[in-house]
């Protein structure tokens, strides 16, 4: 309903270098994220439905197009939505290319050992650092000091004279005319909200769907509200069966949600955000911090300089960002966003492939602010248990102190993890939900951090012909090949504004 509605410690050790796992460890184990703990159960690859289940993608991401006018998305989710899978086209296929792509090695992968297990690095000259893993599923990592605070004020100030923009933009009108366009019959749209199969729709399986709403984040109350103003439940009992959902008008629904313009306290994400340049040209500082980030990683430098600029946010007192993953599903119909250009492939959806999260604290949170982890190093993983009763473990601005990790913002704090398990192979495997966190809500003051996503694409052909293509560009094209980031080096004599 809602998604139609929505459119739809230990001592450190004194190695000199992090133990980075080798590409040929036990594929179980890699599987599950899980490193040498002997005694934490290791996760199956038949993983249940999660946060990003086809059912779930495929429904939001033919919003997220209607949003943007593409009504052929929606022929392709009818089509997809029926279970037909035999011609689309999947994700290995081969990509343009000039010459044969050449062989990347295996992505390196830091071994989480136990939590709280810490190790001694050096990321900088004559200064040592220490790694502290704080979950095995995710794997997640801690390294305090990792940015200093001189460091950490010059990044807000180029924010600040570049200029921030709000996160999240409401839907226009157009939006909500393609809304009117859908193509899918009320009984297929009751079928891929009931994930239990019960032939009931529960409040949960209503509020998994809301990732979108009308650009609210929808809570229990919220969803009964609607019910009761709609007349969609008459028994009140905040359970809809296929009868009383066939016969809602789901032009009531969009009626209703016109009419309750959303408040930047009921949004999914209330911040303010901007990008900055960290490539060739760019201030030294954030070119430091990039070769920091690759020491770190160890993974390739063309994997690393060819990745996202680093993303800048302020969160305002009242601020928040409910619980998310970074990474998108590795699925037929989707494609990453930073290797499409040289893709030989006809897909409709394109999504973020974040092999791994940096992210920087740049200030000290008065109060609140803190990053959730709500279901780290938990025995299993089942999305509908995020939901029971009234508790949304989801809701970053009233269920935080539920989950079970939390992170203190500390400036110069960098907390780094992965977002995909491997697939045994040295390369990118499915999506860890586990990794699903959030930006608790920022009680008192002001809230600054960054994030570096380090982008690889499931697809290792496809990786390989992308990086060779951006040689090539940069070799024929000079400083004309650099892309509009590179705008940012106008600020590269930029003071510290103390």
């Amino acid at each position: 309903m809602a998604a139609a509605a929505a459119a739809a410690g230990p001592r450190p050790e004194q190695d000199s270098s992090p133990q980075w796992s080798p590409p040929q460890h036990d594929p179980a184990g890699a599987a599950a994220g899980l490193g040498d703990c002997e005694d934490a159960p290791v996760r199956p690859l038949g993983k249940p439905r999660g946060i990003c289940s086809r059912a779930y993608f495929l429904v939001l991401m033919v919003f997220v197009h209607l949003y943007l006018g593409n009504v052929l998305a929606l022929l392709l989710f009818v089509h997809y939505s029926n279970g037909d899978e035999s011609s689309g086209p999947g994700p290995q296929r081969r990509a343009q290319g000039s010459g044969p792509a050449p062989a990347l090695a295996p992505l390196t992968r830091l071994e989480g050992i136990k939590v709280g297990h810490e190790r001694k690095v050096q990321l900088v000259a004559d200064r040592d650092h220490f790694i502290r893993t704080l979950s095995l599923k995710p794997l997640l990592f801690e390294v305090p000091g990792f940015l200093s605070d001189e460091e950490c004020r010059l990044i807000i100030h180029l924010a600040q004279m570049k200029g921030l923009q709000r996160s999240q933009i409401l839907p226009t009108e157009e939006y909500e005319e393609a809304m009117g366009t859908m193509q899918i019959s009320q009984l297929d749209l009751f079928q891929l909200l009931d994930q239990n199969r019960d032939g009931r729709l529960q409040l949960r399986e209503v509020l998994a769907q809301t990732r979108l709403g009308n650009g609210r984040w929808m809570t229990p109350e919220n969803i009964q509200e609607m019910y009761s103003a709609i007349k969609a439940d008459p028994d009140g009992d905040g359970v809809l069966s296929l009868q009383e959902f066939s016969d809602m008008d789901l032009r009531d629904f969009h009626k209703y949600m016109r009419s309750h313009k959303a408040e930047s306290s009921e949004l999914v994400r209330n911040s303010y955000h901007t990008w900055l340049y960290q490539g060739e040209g760019a201030h030294h500082v954030m070119r430091a911090i990039r070769q920091r980030v690759l020491r770190l990683t160890r993974l390739s430098p063309e994997i690393v300089e060819l990745s996202e600029p680093l993303q800048v946010v302020r969160y305002g007192e009242g601020g928040h960002y409910h619980a998310h993953v970074d990474s998108g599903p590795v699925y037929p119909e989707t494609i990453c966003s930073h290797t499409k250009l040289v893709a030989n492939e006809s897909v409709p959806f394109e999504t973020s492939c974040r092999y791994m999260t940096v992210l920087f604290y740049l200030n000290n949170v008065t109060s609140g602010g803190e990053t959730v982890f709500p279901v780290a190093d938990n025995r299993t993983y089942d999305e509908m248990s995020l939901i029971q009763d009234d508790i949304d473990l989801r809701d970053t601005r009233r269920h935080c102190d539920k989950g079970n990790l939390r992170v203190k913002p500390r400036q110069g704090t960098a907390v780094f993890w992965y977002n995909y398990l491997p697939d045994g192979q040295g390369w990118v495997g499915d999506v860890d939900d586990y990794s699903l966190h959030g930006g608790c809500l920022v009680t008192r003051g002001t809230k600054w951090i960054a994030n570096n996503w380090i982008n690889v694409d499931p697809s290792r052909a496809r990786q390989a012909l992308f990086q060779q293509e951006m040689a090539r560009l940069a070799r024929e094209g000079g400083a004309d090949s650099q892309p509009e980031w590179a705008l940012d080096r106008a600020y590269r004599d930029a003071r510290v504004e103390l």
